[in-house]
């Protein structure tokens, strides 16, 4: 009998030490007091790195945000050693479950810790059920993680505002969470693998407009700082790597070099949309600062930091180009703002050759609380960015608003699940298609600490046929089959033509850099200028369908070119490749003038037109000795002699136009061609299969021209 109650003792006093809360004392652990040594040493040195930042309450600045997680996660290991030795520590069970909070990927594992430490010592920590409803949250058990956040403010003695809408907000985050997971957004997220994610960090992704090139930030060891390390953190410095898209694949990604990166951080921003210029972000006194590069040929200039209506003595984290290159949208915490980090947008002075005085976005997209990762789409009116404000499902989500016709913004939307996330979803951009996006997450199949995955949007649900399934990761709360699609699901795309193409010497074919100007036919105003890369002559320009677009492309000693791409509203996503071959200033050179317009079948000049002929007013003034002819031509339908009758007079009221501006008579010759001159015969019209096809070719024949006739 005696040897069975000392067996029953036994349990009880295992059972008893086992939900007993164990402190570390050289008493308890006498019997082991080599390993008690090292554990306590252990635990001395994880303590020492915690409590650093030792206050609960998360009311910091991202600053001291960030350097809580490097100290957080630097410790973790170390209290993890003593964990192995007493794993019945009431308070180093909740350190270790704080430092899971602030891991990247491992954030659940804070969960069993924070409930050990509970059962061993309710009393562990006054804000222990609010950590704990941040690990539910971030594991996805929202109601726990509700009721976790309500049982910690009924303790809570002193009633602080700050702190009770701090849980507030949280409990908030939880029921968004709960019904964007309900209804998902079709959407493929898949990691982007090699070559461009690796065991380090990768985040930041910029692309150009037609998804050509890419530039994103890494910690990498061959990094340009890659031997200065942030004091306690394993990181190497940030420095930006660039990587292009030939034959449908990306190729290896190269540093950017000494030009751009330097001993210190140096981190992506934005990109032109057409990657031939970049803003980088930069901090080098504690206080971020944005800089501009330039792609002069196959060279990048060396960054130039940008006003002090951008730049200031705060902090300035992030930026994005307009389509036209002449509006800066960018964030800063300076004073004035609705919150810590506001957004703000800033107009290009042609007069005074810089960016002019910044204006608050205002306070629909700013909050009282952080945005950050302004991008604004190619398309002129799509405005994406993260916010930690608005209906977010935790921390950092990504909305996007529309700029209305009288100048104003559209509440902003949350993304949806699974692009937001119950953790921060920071640095989204988007292609001009509409159809992909990219961004920087940690996951569980990452190839180092943060990877960039590549969304694609798949649009509304079609029907399906019965088949084999396959869930799409856009469903995880609740599936949908997706079986064998009858038909390919096309995402709804943007509405915005990519003009893209090279600019040469009409003679040799080799490229030359260019000036073009972007014209509103209709306006008869210019929009924007680009230029041509001086090297490879290539060019990128965004047209926003709804406009009648001209295009004029220029260059000292060679004859203008011009375009014209009527763009309907209603016209979807589509990239138009057009290589502009320029022409000497020679006896011979002809030039079609692709925006002279004309009343249906009349001679009478639209006032459309009177920019294209007041272009060719300035070439000949530049150019006193040239004498042209100024040619019409229609096309085959109609009778000869009223087609060359026709062509005679529209060729003549050009003529008329620049003679009104001041060209002398004699150094003009009028000529109508009727249809003499077909680019496109009856024959191979006849060929073609659609009417639009047709008439596009009948287009070609009806057009107007200039030929140099003396020098």
């Amino acid at each position: 009998m005696k040897k069975y109650i000392n067996l029953f003792t036994l349990i009880f006093v295992v059972a008893l030490v086992q939900a007993q809360d164990i402190p570390f004392d050289k008493k308890i652990f006498k019997e082991r007091k080599d390993e008690f040594k090292i554990a306590k040493k252990n635990l001395d040195a994880g303590n020492e790195i915690f409590d650093v930042y030792p206050k609960s309450y998360l009311d910091v600045n991202d600053a001291e945000y960030i350097n809580r997680k490097i100290y957080y996660r630097e410790a973790l290991p170390i209290l993890f050693k003593a964990n192995k030795f007493n794993s019945n520590n009431a308070e180093l069970n909740y350190k270790i479950g704080r430092c899971y909070l602030m891991s990247s990927v491992y954030k659940e594992e804070s969960i069993p810790h924070f409930l050990k430490a509970l059962k061993l010592n309710p009393n562990v920590s006054p804000d222990i059920q609010y950590h704990l409803g941040i690990g539910y949250h971030l594991s996805m058990k929202f109601d726990k993680a509700i009721a976790s956040f309500n049982k910690y403010k009924t303790t809570l003695v002193s009633k602080n505002p700050a702190e009770l809408e701090d849980i507030n907000k949280r409990i908030e985050e939880c029921k968004t969470a709960k019904k964007l997971i309900a209804k998902p957004v079709r959407a493929f997220i898949d990691n982007f693998g090699r070559p461009i994610n690796s065991k380090y960090p990768e985040y930041g992704a910029i692309i150009s407009a037609d998804e050509s090139v890419m530039m994103f930030t890494s910690r990498r060891n061959t990094s340009t700082g890659a031997n200065k390390m942030e004091e306690g953190s394993t990181d190497y410095f940030e420095d930006i790597y660039i990587t292009h898209k030939k034959n449908g694949k990306w190729t290896t990604p190269e540093n950017m070099g000494s030009q751009i990166n330097t001993d210190g951080h140096d981190a992506t921003t934005a990109v032109a949309p057409d990657a031939q210029s970049m803003l980088i972000y930069k901090d080098t006194k504690g206080d971020g600062n944005l800089y501009e590069c330039k792609l002069v040929g196959n060279v990048w200039s060396k960054p130039k930091k940008m006003n002090k209506y951008i730049n200031t003595k705060h902090h300035e984290s992030s930026a994005s180009y307009s389509n036209d290159g002449k509006t800066l949208y960018f964030v800063s915490n300076k004073p004035g703002g609705f919150g810590h980090h506001d957004m703000y947008i800033t107009k290009w002075d042609n007069i005074k050759q810089d960016w002019g005085e910044a204006k608050n976005l205002g306070p629909t997209l700013n909050t009282k609380y952080n945005e950050e990762a302004v991008l604004i789409h190619p398309d002129g009116k799509t405005l994406y960015f993260s916010s930690q404000g608005h209906k977010t499902m935790g921390n950092y989500d990504i909305f996007k608003s529309t700029l209305n016709d009288d100048g104003s913004w559209s509440t902003p939307e949350n993304m949806g699940y699974p692009i937001n996330t119950v953790d921060d979803d920071v640095f989204f951009v988007i292609n001009a298609s509409g159809r992909r996006g990219y961004y920087s997450s940690f996951k569980a199949d990452g190839h180092g600490e943060k990877d960039i995955y590549m969304i694609t949007f798949l649009g509304p649900e079609k029907p399906f046929q019965l088949n084999s399934e396959d869930n799409l990761l856009a469903s995880i709360a609740k599936p949908v089959s997706e079986k064998v699609i009858e038909k390919q699901v096309d995402a709804l795309t943007k509405r915005i033509t990519i003009l893209k193409g090279v600019t040469s010497d009409c003679k040799t074919l080799k490229p030359v850099g260019a000036s073009l100007e972007l014209i509103d036919v209709d306006e008869n105003k210019t929009l924007a200028t680009f230029e041509s890369n001086a090297t490879t002559g290539k060019y990128l320009v965004s047209l926003p369908s709804g406009k009648n677009y001209g295009l004029i492309v220029r260059k000292e000693s060679y004859l203008f070119h011009s375009e014209n791409f009527n763009i309907p509203e209603t016209a979807a996503y589509q990239e138009v490749e057009k290589d502009i071959c320029l022409k000497k200033i020679e006896v011979g050179s002809v030039i079609v003038l692709k925006n002279i317009f004309y009343d249906y079948n009349k001679a009478t000049l639209r006032d459309a037109s009177k920019n294209e002929l007041d272009r060719l007013t300035k070439l000949l003034k530049e150019n006193p000795t040239i004498k042209i002819e100024l040619s019409a031509h229609t096309d085959s339908r109609g009778g000869n002699a009223y087609n060359e009758k026709l062509s005679q007079r529209r060729a003549q009221s050009c003529v008329d136009y620049l003679i009104k501006k001041g060209i002398a008579t004699d150094r003009l010759v009028s000529k109508g061609y009727g249809e003499t001159k077909l680019i496109k015969s009856d024959a191979e019209i006849a060929k073609l299969k659609f009417e639009d096809e047709k008439e596009t070719a009948h287009q070609e024949n009806r057009r107007t021209e200039f030929k140099i006739i003396a020098k």
